[in-house]
């Protein structure tokens, strides 16, 4: 059994390699900082490949892929990505670039490559990491949440399909609300409601996984934010998401 992890080398994705390492799976760690790649496989009990590459290149991508093929992957956990906070008229476009290439378009190439593979194998799981950001617009981080909602409405076109042929293929999103990792940092901002381990975030996401939930959502709180959520007029969702974004930001 083996599945390979993008974004490996700390919070949610280092946390999902240590919950399936503990299952007995053998591992490919991808992330850029190959140092953390390393000391992350020195903890882990099963046998580990680590691969440093920046996947905001689609070459990098195509190139990761063909590395791998071979391997039999049981598992694909998508979950490098990155945030940024600012309005939109004022935040790099440069860095907005970057995060597209990143959160959509390696999770785009990455998904449709190894689904064709899994799809031929009638098995196999793909878990597409998103955020609760996903289900609305997010003024103040507006590139981000929408970068996180392609995810989220490209693994639900993705599950229908192989629904509809009775495939046996898994293929779900992970949605966390808050979370305390290097995220928020990087993104320069701090959270109003209190923020999930990553540790428990990524046992929640395995176990859900395995028991084949579309969307998984760790948290009480988080649930029934997303859940009233839908039901409030999107102008007045607008209004309550630019406040909340504009508290978060340092």
């Amino acid at each position: 059994m083996k599945a390979l992890i993008t974004g490996a080398s700390s919070g949610i994705g280092a946390d999902i390699a240590v919950e399936l390492s503990n299952l007995g799976y053998d591992l490919i760690l991808v992330a850029r900082r190959k140092t953390r790649l390393e000391e992350l496989k020195r903890k882990l009990k099963t046998k580990v490949e680590i691969i440093p590459m920046d996947l905001g290149s689609t070459f990098n991508c195509m190139k990761l892929y063909e590395q791998v093929k071979e391997e039999s992957i049981d598992i694909l956990v998508n979950n490098a990505g990155f945030g940024l906070a600012g309005e939109f008229v004022e935040t790099s476009l440069d860095k907005e670039l970057d995060m597209i290439d990143l959160n959509v378009k390696a999770v785009h190439t990455l998904t449709k490559c190894f689904l064709k593979d899994f799809r031929e194998r009638n098995k196999g799981y793909i878990l597409n990491v998103a955020s609760s950001a996903s289900f609305q617009p997010g003024p103040l981080m507006s590139t981000y949440y929408g970068t996180k909602s392609y995810v989220y409405f490209l693994t639900m076109a993705i599950y229908e399909e192989l629904r509809r042929e009775n495939s046996s293929v898994y293929v779900g999103c992970l949605c966390p609300g808050p979370v305390d990792t290097e995220f928020n940092k990087v993104a320069k901002v701090s959270f109003a409601l209190p923020s999930l381990s990553s540790e428990f975030v990524a046992h929640y996401a395995v176990k859900k996984m395995f028991k084949r939930k579309l969307v998984i959502i760790p948290g009480t709180k988080m649930k029934l934010v997303c859940f009233f959520s839908h039901l409030a007029p999107r102008k007045l969702k607008l209004k309550i998401t630019y406040k909340i974004q504009h508290r978060k930001i340092r």
